[in-house]
């Protein structure tokens, strides 16, 4: 089983774009088994596969989340409806992955993980790696969504991961970004000692009428740090990909050629980078 991390400093830069749809093209074109894991409070790439309606019907019928692999404490909750409510820990053996309509598995985020203190070095942080450990049959891939901010929860998903990937908008605030990102990345392996390698960047959001994308392939290809770490191809910029999103619709589903055949050969260029 491979894990692999989705990670970026910058929001919108198609992180969760290239998660959840690398996750349907492994298990849809590559016949993989998958797993998607949601890490960001935000829990975009949960509501790529959940209308809202949904996500609240699966909370309330008692679905788990993200939040129940770190949580190893015994928790108090108040609700109006069922008053004072005690909850233990659930152990991983518990937890099992939603089955997704698109043909891999997913573990839902959720924004309680804002609530949820999770200090450095209190071992929760851990949790994750161990969780999929228990997992580590059932599946080829593991994807995690991470959070766009340098937090303990990023840090858990390179804890857990063999490999972390790049979605990177070729503009130059991206650009002066990513060094500032494989810094903080060399910062936490070594205060956690973690040492999963990098698989790639790759561009997205690229406007093919505009020179930035020329500028990011030169800058990648002359810096040493970075040099051969760049896709071949990249992620066109099409408004019906974010639009689709909202609506459970995914690359595979757009009427668009060009974007499913350049995300084809980036999904069999990802699986030659992590073999």
């Amino acid at each position: 089983m491979k894990t692999v991390s989705l990670i970026n400093m910058k929001g919108g830069v198609g992180k969760t774009t290239v998660a959840v749809n690398l996750a349907d093209f492994l298990a849809n074109r590559e016949s993989q088994r998958v797993l998607l894991v949601d890490v960001d409070p935000q829990f975009n790439a949960t509501q790529c596969l959940l209308q809202g309606d949904q996500y609240v019907d699966y909370i309330e019928k008692g679905g788990y989340t993200i939040v129940d692999i770190f949580d190893n404490s015994t928790r108090i909750t108040n609700s109006i409806v069922d008053g004072t409510a005690r909850h233990e820990p659930v152990k991983f053996s518990e937890i099992k992955p939603v089955k997704s309509s698109r043909g891999f598995d997913f573990i839902p985020g959720s924004l309680q993980l804002f609530k949820l203190e999770m200090s450095a070095g209190s071992g929760r942080e851990n949790r994750l790696s161990h969780y999929l450990k228990t997992l580590e049959n059932e599946y080829d891939y593991v994807i995690i969504d991470s959070p766009p901010t340098p937090s303990v929860w990023m840090v858990s998903a390179l804890i857990a991961s063999d490999y972390y990937l790049i979605p990177v908008k070729p503009d130059p605030i991206s650009m002066t970004g990513i060094d500032l990102l494989q810094g903080i990345i060399r910062e936490r392996s070594e205060n956690y000692g973690f040492r999963c390698k990098c698989c790639g960047i790759i561009l997205t959001i690229v406007d093919t009428r505009s020179t930035l994308r020329k500028d990011a392939e030169t800058f990648f290809s002359t810096n040493s740090r970075w040099k051969g770490q760049l896709y071949a191809k990249s992620i066109l910029k099409r408004a019906n990909i974010a639009k689709g999103q909202l609506n459970n619709q995914f690359i595979r589903d757009i009427d668009d050629s060009t974007l499913k055949a350049d995300f084809s050969l980036i999904v069999k260029e990802f699986i030659r980078r992590t073999e």
